[in-house]
């Protein structure tokens, strides 16, 4: 039977390519969207083209209600164009970005960061793993910022550090239903991420490709590929593991 993924923040950037990855070996995909269902529908469209079932829903991690109102379209959904099939996996992507220094960080901020990047893929988490089959897995999308640090991303790369962490515990409590729980932890990419803080800065964009040992930025289809062969088979063996895919940045 063929498996699904859900992928939040699927509609563009990272996220599409992950969805795109992910079709192209042969899974249907749910992935959802915040403010752009345009562009999500286009998403869907590019993965029926391949011949795999996709659907788009709603989720901003930023309401308390949020998951609730997912979760109650994602039944729906699964019943009406999925054969009433349970997802396989969840790759938690949806992500906020801002630069900002310690200094400057304000309480309304940190709690924005909190729900989006922590407090709502906890949840999110928790209250889909009920649903999805043995065997399946998690795959949360981390940053490159928790093993080395860039000034201003305190916040985004505490949250992502507090990710890291849950993943583990996600692998060793969940490991007897063979669901496998791993980080994908992206370098500098090239996307409108952080309002295209590398794409609209060539002088950024050069001092990080010099950090880096293959001499460039990331690009989106650096990065579906490893999330979509966690999604697969063939990574039947890898659980609680944290895989940078930076090119080999600060190495």
């Amino acid at each position: 039977m063929t498996k699904i993924a859900i992928v939040t923040g699927g509609s563009r950037g990272l996220g599409k390519d992950m969805a795109l990855a992910i079709a192209a070996k042969g899974l249907d995909v749910v992935l959802t969207f915040n403010s752009q269902p345009d562009l999500a529908q286009e998403v869907v469209a590019e993965i029926e083209a391949l011949g795999r079932k996709a659907a788009a829903l709603s989720l901003n991690l930023l309401k308390a209600n949020g998951i609730d109102a997912f979760l109650a379209a994602l039944e729906d959904t699964l019943a009406t164009k999925f054969n009433g099939r349970r997802p396989d996996f969840l790759v938690n992507n949806a992500g906020m970005g801002a630069t900002i220094p310690m200094a400057q960080a304000t309480e309304e901020q940190f709690d924005d960061f909190l729900n989006v990047h922590f407090k709502g893929i906890y949840f999110l988490t928790q209250k889909l793993l009920p649903t999805l089959n043995d065997g399946g897995g998690i795959i949360n999308i981390s940053t490159g910022t928790t093993r080395f640090s860039n000034p201003g991303y305190s916040l985004y790369a505490s949250m992502k550090g507090a990710v890291e962490v849950l993943t583990r515990y996600i692998a060793k409590e969940y490991g007897s239903r063979g669901i496998r729980a791993n980080v994908v932890a992206p370098g500098p990419v090239e996307t409108d991420f952080n309002n295209a803080a590398i794409r609209n800065n060539p002088q950024l964009k050069g001092m990080l490709s010099n950090m880096t040992a293959l001499g460039r930025v990331g690009h989106p289809d650096d990065i579906g590929g490893v999330v979509a062969f966690l999604c697969s088979d063939e990574s039947k063996w890898v659980n609680g593991q944290r895989i940078e895919v930076s090119g080999g940045i600060h190495i």
